[in-house]
């Protein structure tokens, strides 16, 4: 039992690797791969020149809903569907894998909120020092509000459909007390002949 879900931990694990790798592939560098040299430069610049991420910020929108509520004037447009969706989209793994690999499955909501809300700035911050993105807080709220739709799911799918008994179970329970109620009846009926 305890090989099964070492094992099984191990796969969760691996999964997230690839989920985080993917995550940054999709979110930070926008599905182009980016050398190291390319990212040194950036950084260089950036941080040897604060004008540089001064105008990056300044581009942003600091301005919370503001381009939530575009996008859900546009959605008819690709980009305004796929950045409203796939902002919360991208996030929900996020949220089920906190739940899973913590111990117990004991992660709260305010833990999974907190967390990610932190990747989320994280990956914006960097969006600005590498420039390969803009800052945008509905990004923020997007992706944590995917990361807590992945928390609740999690949390609702391990309490309706593992904690439920099967029709299975249900019926082995039964024939088991059946079963425990003939022998009970067949001693009683021993102890009726002696």
């Amino acid at each position: 039992m305890k090989k099964t879900k070492l094992i099984n931990r191990i796969i969760v694990l691996a999964l997230f690797v690839f989920y985080m790798y993917a995550l940054l592939r999709v979110i930070l560098f926008k599905f182009r791969w980016r050398d190291m040299t390319f990212l040194m430069h950036q950084i260089q610049r950036n941080l040897g020149n604060p004008d540089i991420l001064m105008y990056q910020l300044q581009r942003g929108n600091l301005i919370p809903l503001k381009t939530i509520f575009i996008n859900i004037q546009s959605l008819s447009w690709w980009h305004d569907f796929s950045n409203l969706v796939g902002n919360i989209a991208a996030f929900i793994p996020f949220g089920m894998f906190l739940v899973l690999l913590s111990k117990n499955k004991g992660m709260s909501f305010i833990g999974v909120l907190a967390r990610s809300l932190s990747l989320s700035l994280c990956l914006e911050c960097l969006q600005v020092v590498f420039s390969l993105g803009i800052f945008d807080v509905d990004d923020l709220i997007l992706n944590t509000s995917g990361g807590l739709l992945g928390y609740c799911a999690i949390k609702l799918y391990s309490k309706f459909i593992v904690n439920t008994p099967s029709i299975v179970q249900d019926r082995d329970i039964v024939e088991k007390q059946e079963f425990k109620n003939i022998e009970e009846g067949g001693m009683n009926n021993k102890g009726l002949k002696s």
